[in-house]
């Protein structure tokens, strides 16, 4: 009773670990179309980001609920981290690990743990200092600041180069996670394929769409 009782637990955190990723992945989508209007329009995307930034939904609903989603995505993610290695405490005498899986696959905590890393620099970067312009100076509102904030973060090679890498391991985070997700809903059927391959496609695209946004605009200042 009490195995099972362990392992039902265990299966519900994978599948409330899945469910968060996944809502996840839907804020990455949003986050990449909006921030790939910089690059065509400046005015477009000050418009979307003046949107984002003072909508009461957006600010006092959607926020709170990703901060959430977040924060719990990573702390599942590292219990059942701690519970799979619990699961096994003798490590085998030899261990080939890429014969059965893949490097995102038997790393997925290293990809999270940079890319919780790039989401510290991300708050650093963007989401301080616009606490920062609207609660704490109250700066009066700007609808034209958001495109020069955003090309001055990209100036240093250095950390656009940080924020290309974070999206590489980025897409090798997702292209484990994805299909990881789908297996522990339990979504198996006549979709899943296309799901699948639907899943790999994201996980090259969006991280790219979020490097060619950076190097966009690294070279052309």
């Amino acid at each position: 009773m009490a195995k099972s009782s362990i392992l039902s637990s265990s299966i519900a955190k994978k599948v409330a670990m899945a469910l968060s990723g996944l809502f996840l992945v839907s804020f990455l989508l949003l986050h990449v179309s909006i921030n790939l209007t910089s690059i065509f329009s400046a005015d477009v995307f000050n418009e979307c980001s003046h949107f984002m930034g003072y909508n009461p939904l957006v600010q006092y609903v959607l926020q709170p609920i990703l901060a959430i989603g977040v924060v719990f995505h990573f702390v599942m993610g590292f219990v059942l981290e701690l519970q799979n290695r619990a699961a096994r405490p003798i490590a085998y005498a030899k261990n080939n690990g890429s014969a059965n899986s893949s490097w995102a696959s038997r790393n997925m905590i290293i990809s999270g743990l940079v890319v919780l890393a790039f989401l510290g620099l991300h708050f650093y970067d963007f989401w301080f200092p616009e606490i920062n312009y609207k609660f704490i100076q109250g700066m009066p509102i700007d609808e034209t600041r958001y495109f020069p904030e955003l090309v001055h973060k990209f100036h240093s090679p250095v950390r656009t180069g940080l924020y290309c890498l974070s999206f590489v391991l980025l897409a090798l985070h997702l292209w484990h996670g994805f299909n990881s997700s789908m297996q522990s809903v339990g979504f198996n059927n006549k979709f899943s394929r296309g799901l699948h391959k639907l899943g790999y496609a994201f996980a090259i695209v969006v991280p790219f769409g979020f490097i060619v946004i950076a190097l966009f605009h690294h070279f052309n200042q």
